[in-house]
């Protein structure tokens, strides 16, 4: 995990660092330099409690315990128990798409931007690990069957996004917008009455923009795309976005879809499903009435 910098700019204050595998900023309108620090400082504190919590590339936390249990029950906090429920809700709300025993499945897939595709058996092999009612959850003890295991990551920053604006709405009243890799949260309007401007991302380069701006005076953002990680293979885009009831990436997804909603988890979770739903992106998104930007 990267170290914490502050810096002012344009009328605020900016804190910067890098976890989860992504560039994170915390712009706050704090009065001073002093709050500035401590309002980053509590930000980059909790997304390290969150990522030593549920990372999966750790071997001394709560899911390398159950993903290495061997068929035993383990029991779990309230935290944990939580995100497990929403899981098992969002399992349910996909018809199986969104699936967080899916993560086995980076065994086959290298989205490095080759064109090296799978072999067709490994899919099929992997495919016999995965799936979410294969795992008995009764609140609080979670028994994952041997062989198979729990991946949060397809949630985990939208997750650290919101405890943390939960955290510094608890120690401030000034306008704060947290940014953990592009998925992002502000807690209120500017001084000025105003948002904080946004810049919906590219998904042909990272960094760069569509053009299309939104001005956030609270709520949350959640992108889900492809700019990083995909296949190219005979003219064919394979998208990072794998459907866990095949084994392969979702056909006809959209390059990106950015979510407007009153969390980030909230709007990280719809991004996804909408992804997943390939070419009818756009009609699920509609169906849910909810501020979205889809580029193809």
């Amino acid at each position: 995990m990267g170290s914490l910098t502050v810096e002012q700019q344009a009328g605020y204050w900016v804190g910067r660092f890098k976890a989860m595998a992504s560039p994170c900023e915390v712009l706050m309108e704090a009065s001073n330099r002093s709050d500035a620090v401590a309002l980053a400082q509590s930000a980059y504190d909790e997304v390290k409690r969150i990522e030593q919590k549920f990372s999966r590339y750790r071997d001394d936390n709560i899911i390398y315990k159950i993903n290495t249990s061997q068929g035993r029950a383990v029991e779990v906090d309230d935290e944990m128990a939580n995100l497990l429920d929403y899981a098992d809700h969002c399992y349910q709300l996909s018809e199986g798409r969104f699936d967080i025993t899916s993560g086995l499945l980076r065994q086959a897939w290298k989205f490095d931007g080759s064109a090296n595709l799978p072999p067709m058996e490994l899919i099929e092999r992997l495919k016999s690990s995965i799936s979410w009612k294969k795992v008995d959850w009764q609140r609080p003890y979670i028994t994952l069957p041997s062989g198979m295991e729990i991946d949060l990551g397809g949630i985990g920053k939208e997750y650290a996004v919101d405890t943390s604006i939960n955290l510094l709405k608890q120690k401030t009243a000034a306008s704060l917008l947290i940014n953990f890799g592009g998925d992002l949260a502000v807690t209120a309007p500017r001084k000025s009455g105003g948002g904080w401007c946004v810049a919906v991302d590219s998904p042909d380069r990272v960094g760069s923009s569509t053009g299309q701006e939104i001005e956030l005076k609270q709520g949350a953002l959640a992108t889900s795309g492809d700019a990083q990680r995909y296949l190219l293979k005979e003219g064919v885009r394979y998208s990072h976005i794998l459907d866990p009831t095949t084994g392969w990436p979702v056909v006809d997804a959209p390059r990106s879809v950015t979510v407007f909603a009153a969390s980030c988890t909230e709007a990280g979770i719809l991004a996804s499903l909408s992804m997943m739903h390939g070419s009818g992106a756009e009609a699920f998104l509609n169906e849910q009435q909810i501020k979205s930007w889809v580029v193809r």
